[in-house]
C-alpha cells in the first residue's frame, strides 16, 4: 500500500483540520497518483473536502468508528480489521492512504511506499505525520528537482520501506 501526503519541515500537516498550503502541482500530482485508485481515508479528512463529498473517479474508503456513518458513494468500515479486509480486494500498489493524522499512523505500518511532498517551510500546526527519515525501515528511492510556488520550496520524495 502507498500513502500520499504533503508535509511542512517539522513533518505537519495540518491544522484546524484544514491543509497547511494548496500547491497546485502537489494537488495535481496527488490527483495524478489516485484518480482510478482506492483512497483511504478517516471522517473528519473527508468532512474537509468540497461539499464534505467522497473523492471522484476513485474507490472512497472512509475509516470511522461511528457503526451509524454512512457516505453515498463510498464504503465505510469501523477498525483496522476490516479497513484491511476491504483492501485486499484490491491491488495494494492502487491503494493509498490519505489521512488524516490518526488513520496514517494506524495504517504506516501496513504501506511500502510513501509519496511525500516536503515543503520548506515552519507552519503553525496541530496535526503531524511520523518523520520518516527517524525510521529506520524507510530510505529515500527518489527526489523531484525543487520547486518554487511562489516564494514556497518543495520537492516530491518517494520513500520505500526497506524488506527485511
Amino acid at each position: 500500500m502507498n500513502l500520499i501526503v504533503a508535509v511542512d519541515k517539522n513533518w505537519a500537516i495540518g491544522l484546524n483540520n484544514k491543509l497547511l498550503v494548496r500547491i497546485p502541482s502537489d494537488q495535481k500530482f496527488f490527483r495524478e497518483e489516485t484518480t482510478g485508485k482506492v483512497v483511504v481515508l478517516g471522517r473528519k479528512t473527508l468532512e474537509t473536502f468540497p461539499g464534505g463529498l467522497p473523492l471522484k473517479n476513485r474507490t472512497n474508503i472512509i475509516l470511522s468508528a461511528d457503526p451509524d456513518y454512512k457516505v453515498k458513494d463510498a464504503i465505510v468500515v469501523h477498525s483496522i480489521e476490516e479497513l484491511l479486509e476491504e483492501v485486499k480486494q484490491y491491488d495494494s500498489k492502487d491503494v493509498y492512504i490519505i489521512g488524516g493524522e490518526s488513520v496514517y499512523r494506524e495504517m504506516l505500518p501496513y504501506c511500502d511506499t510513501a509519496h511525500v511532498t516536503k515543503i520548506d517551510h515552519a507552519y503553525e500546526a496541530d496535526t503531524y505525520f511520523p518523520n520518516l527519515d527517524e525510521l529506520p525501515e524507510w530510505s529515500v528511492t527518489a527526489t523531484s528537482e525543487e520547486q518554487t510556488y511562489f516564494d514556497l520550496e518543495f520537492e516530491f520524495v518517494k520513500y520505500e520501506k526497506r524488506c527485511e
